[in-house]
């Protein structure tokens, strides 16, 4: 697709778009739940880990067999370095992949095959419509070994990274979708 033409495009309302540098276009649905929880993961990131350990959301990670992601979070090794313009799949200690009404079979089936797969230490669910979030550890070929389910507002969730260090996602803050009312 030309600049030309991306840029003559509309999309459609309540989606990011990212234009990865191999010419995919990824459009990714928004919603209001969304980018709260997110920005609740980051603040529990910087509380548990401080402000300075090495994470990303939103960026490309690059992954084998063409399959690169752009997890709404991934919590890195402090010692990764990019391998060209990005990280590497083998610095992620953690990826968090936010739940939207229209990705959740993609997070629930598709990603933890992959991230498991590729050996991610920890990959965890967040679903703000269930209110629960989901831990998968010890990866295998095909997913995980163990996944734990945790629903909102049961306190603060300890999650241990390979590398030592502790990420607490604390539960009771997570944002809960608000009911629709009228339109405007």
């Amino acid at each position: 697709m030309s600049v030309d033409a991306i840029m003559h495009t509309e999309f459609p309302e309540g989606y990011t778009v990212f234009f990865g540098v191999d010419g995919k276009v990824i459009m990714t649905p928004q919603s209001f739940e969304h980018s709260s929880t997110i920005k609740s993961l980051l603040y529990d990131t910087i509380v548990s880990l401080g402000r300075h350990a090495k994470t990303a959301s939103d960026v490309y990670i690059d992954f084998p067999a063409d399959e690169n992601s752009a997890p709404d979070l991934a919590i890195l090794r402090e010692d990764a370095r990019k391998q060209g313009k990005r990280y590497s799949f083998e610095d992620v200690l953690l990826i968090a992949e936010v739940v939207s009404v229209s990705s959740a079979r993609k997070d629930y089936d598709d990603c933890t095959a992959k991230y498991g797969r590729y050996g991610i230490p920890v990959y965890v669910i967040v679903d703000p419509y269930a209110g629960e979030v989901v831990v998968h550890t010890e990866p295998a070929g095909a997913g995980y070994i163990t996944a734990r389910t945790h629903p909102y507002g049961t306190g603060k969730l300890p999650i241990e990274l390979a590398d030592g260090r502790t990420f607490t996602l604390d539960l009771d803050e997570l944002p809960r979708p608000e009911p629709e009312t009228g339109t405007r």
